[in-house]
């Protein structure tokens, strides 16, 4: 059974930076971050391909955020840095059968249970 769990979420301050993980039981393809604040639809964060060589970015998060993994641990990061109020939310990392990433979430055949990213200003 495939699983993902992700850590790292927490309660900051507008400015600060996090670096949230996700630990995949088994190889993973394509993954991404994905978010969804309180009231509003879960959407894209960031993905990258198979390879780490490919990424994509949500316009919110271009130039703050950085995706990347460590495939022969099968582990995927978020590095969240200039966080804002706008940025709270779940954050759940998804991984899909396919080498490229990309930003709809129905592409996305696994996900994790996610962790609570909380920005103060």
């Amino acid at each position: 059974q495939v699983q993902l769990v992700e850590s790292g979420g927490g309660l900051v301050q507008a400015g600060d930076s996090l670096r949230l993980s996700c630990a995949a039981s088994t190889r993973m393809d394509a993954m991404a971050w994905f978010r969804q604040a309180p009231n509003k639809e879960r959407e894209f964060v960031a993905g990258i391909s198979w390879s780490g060589s490919s990424t994509i970015y949500a316009d919110s998060v271009e130039g703050r955020f950085t995706i990347s993994r460590e495939r022969l641990k099968n582990m995927l990061y978020l590095q969240m840095d200039s966080l804002k109020p706008d940025d709270t939310a779940v954050y759940f990392c998804a991984a899909r059968r396919s080498a490229h990433t990309t930003s709809q979430s129905n592409d996305y055949d696994y996900w994790g249970q996610g962790t609570q990213v909380t920005v103060s200003s």
